[in-house]
């Protein structure tokens, strides 16, 4: 089983993203509208927030699906049973394909890129692109990985229950 430290680890993670997804999601409300607008403190303020809607609307989603995500895993471990190794190989991986999803899809809004091809394919070439891109294979590897181990995990928990 999980230990209790991994699990308010992943607890933790699990707000810090839904908090980076509040953030972006601030950062897309204002593209939405152009302007910074929060009736009655602050009125038609002008403000270019970089990128195009949808990869705003990408970046709030990958923050709300991966927190929650990591949430999920941490309250459903008591029902994964897999050897220590393997334990570890979940965490670590679930942490890092929640936060390498994210943070590049932040930085694909903000940098105006797709981070889906090195040399940026048919959405144009740029540095910020490559580099995201590249990001994004380890998060590519640790969701496989940690999908397979929750489910080898909670298949081998459910055959140790009695009818």
């Amino acid at each position: 089983m999980m230990s209790e430290r991994r699990r308010a680890l992943l607890v933790l993670n699990g707000m810090g993203l839904l908090v980076s997804a509040a953030l972006s999601g601030w950062l897309y409300f204002f593209q939405i509208l152009g302007e910074i607008d929060l009736w009655p403190l602050v009125r038609h303020v002008e403000a270019e927030i970089p990128g195009e809607t949808r990869a705003w609307n990408m970046a709030h989603l990958e923050g709300i699906t991966n927190g929650l995500i990591l949430l999920v895993l941490a309250a459903v471990a008591p029902f994964i049973r897999l050897s220590d190794r393997n334990q570890s190989l979940l965490f670590y991986s679930s942490l890092t394909f929640a936060w390498l999803f994210t943070v590049p899809a932040i930085a694909n809004a903000w940098f105006g890129t797709r981070g889906l091809a090195m040399g940026g394919g048919r959405f144009g070439e740029s540095l910020a692109n490559d580099v995201i891109f590249l990001f994004g294979w380890p998060a590519m590897i640790g969701v496989h990985i940690a999908f397979a181990l929750m489910i080898w995990g909670a298949w081998s928990h459910f055959k140790t229950l009695k009818r």
